[in-house]
Parts: structure tokens; sequence; C-alpha cells
């Protein structure tokens, strides 16, 4: 199914640059060693958000070209940058599908954040060969497969709620979504990028009530454009089922990043 990228994660913007975790340094740190960035060359961050990628690789590399379809993403990760002084990203308006109209020159990595899985995988892999250097990966950054790890229990509280406001299906944009068939590390295997390693990392997060209600509106599925007028009522419920599951307030999560570093096979 083709989703509109731009209608994905409408009205997100400010509290996925408030409330979304981001990546631990370790994993740039190894991204780093494992493909031997040195500064020289140029990245390609694909569905960056409000830079969550983009803006920790930027220490790595020459240049960042972020793009995303949606505005206030790339604003509000322009801020982000602007406040740390990182000066070697270039943020622009795009998604997958039109790849051609972004004057891209040769990369030396592609990076795909959370963002894989709402393109067509396989067409894009094709598009990436025809940009993407000699020596060049692509790596797709997201969390384990489901079921790898156990979630924690307040998760069932915020999934209650939500069902009881959205229904069970889990809607993005104007339709629903329906997770992939086939894996990513599938996906790539087959493509030109058929060298497959994984780096994970674990760590704990944990959040306050308000940065768990926050977190909730960052997402494409539970978004303000899609609660509508029924924002704050979901978020008075939502806080009391919370605070009644756990007075102490606090919520931790055990969060498991992946990335699946494809290269082309020798």
């Amino acid at each position: 199914m083709r989703y509109e990228p731009n209608e994905l994660f409408a009205s997100t913007a400010p509290f996925y640059a408030k409330y979304r975790a981001g990546y631990s340094p370790e994993l740039f740190t190894q991204l780093a060693t494992r493909l031997g960035l040195d500064g020289t060359q140029t990245a390609f961050d694909l569905g960056t958000g409000t830079g969550a990628v983009a803006i920790p690789l930027a220490e790595h590399v020459r240049n960042v070209i972020a793009v995303d379809p949606d505005p206030g993403m790339l604003d509000e990760g322009r801020k982000i940058a602007v406040e740390r002084g990182i000066a070697n990203i270039d943020w622009r308006l795009g998604d997958s599908h039109h790849l051609g109209d972004l004057n891209l020159g040769p990369l030396q990595l592609v990076t795909l954040a959370q963002a894989f899985h709402w393109t067509e995988r396989d067409t894009l892999v094709s598009a990436l060969d025809k940009l993407v250097t000699p020596g060049g990966a692509v790596v797709v950054i997201g969390g384990p497969a489901p079921g790898a790890i156990e979630p924690p229990a307040w998760l069932d509280v915020v999934a209650e709620v939500r069902t009881r406001y959205l229904g069970p299906g889990r809607r993005a944009g104007s339709g629903t979504y329906s997770h992939p068939k086939e894996g990513h590390q599938e996906v790539l295997a087959r493509s030109p990028f058929s060298h497959i390693d994984v780096i994970r990392c674990d760590r704990t997060v944990t959040r306050d009530l308000d940065s768990v209600i926050g977190l909730q509106f960052s997402y494409s599925y539970s978004s303000p454009a899609q609660l509508g007028d029924r924002k704050d009522a979901f978020e008075n419920d939502l806080r009391q089922a919370l605070s009644d599951f756990n007075p102490a307030g606090t919520y931790d999560e055990l969060v498991r990043t992946e990335a699946i570093i494809a290269t082309r096979a020798d």
C-alpha cells in the first residue's frame, strides 16, 4: 500500500522533537567504525523527521542531506541543529517517490530511520543503487522485530485508551497501516545491497507522565490530527488511566535499536 508521505505525521512535529527518545550515541560511534566514516562522506537521511539521525550523524561526515515531506518536521530539525551549533546539514522538502527532484549527487551513505516501512522498498533500493557510490551503504535504523523484547505493561494501558478513541486499527494518514509481510533484511538481501550486518543497542528509557502522553501525539496513529476535537478528552483519560496504573508517575521501557547495514556484495 502506498501512503501519502505528507499526511502521515501531520501535526506531530513539536511532539516528535520533544518526546521521542532519539538514539544512543553508541549507535553512531559503531556505525562510524563499521563504515569508516572520517568526515569526508556525503550522507542522505531520508524521512529525517526532526533529525534524530541526521544531527548525530553530522559529526561523522562532511555533510548530511536531510529530507522529509513535512515542513514542520524540517523546521523543528533546523531549530535543534542551530541550538547545537551544527551547520553541515542541508534540510530539504521531499520524499521517496520524488528522488529525482532532489538533485542528489553521489552518496556514500543513505540512512532511513522509522521510514523504510512507509516506502515502496524494492523500488526505493533500486533507485538508491544508482546514487550510492561503490563501497557505500544503505542503513535502516529501527526497533526489533515484534516479540523480540517484552513490552512494558503500561503500554497496554495506552493501547486500551487509544482503542477507545480511535478504534483497533492502526491509522496512517487518511488510511490504515498494514505492517509489511517481509522484514527489512529480506528486502535488502535480494537488492543490490545484499551483504547484511546488524548493530544492536539496548538502553532503558524512563519517562514521566507528561512525556508518555506527549509521546503518543508524536505517532502517526495517535496524532493530534487523528484525534481532532477529542484530543483533550483523550489526554485527560490517558492521564487518569496511567496515574491509576502507576501513581509514582515513572514509566520505564527497554528500548532496542537495530541498525541494518546493507552494502554491495564484493
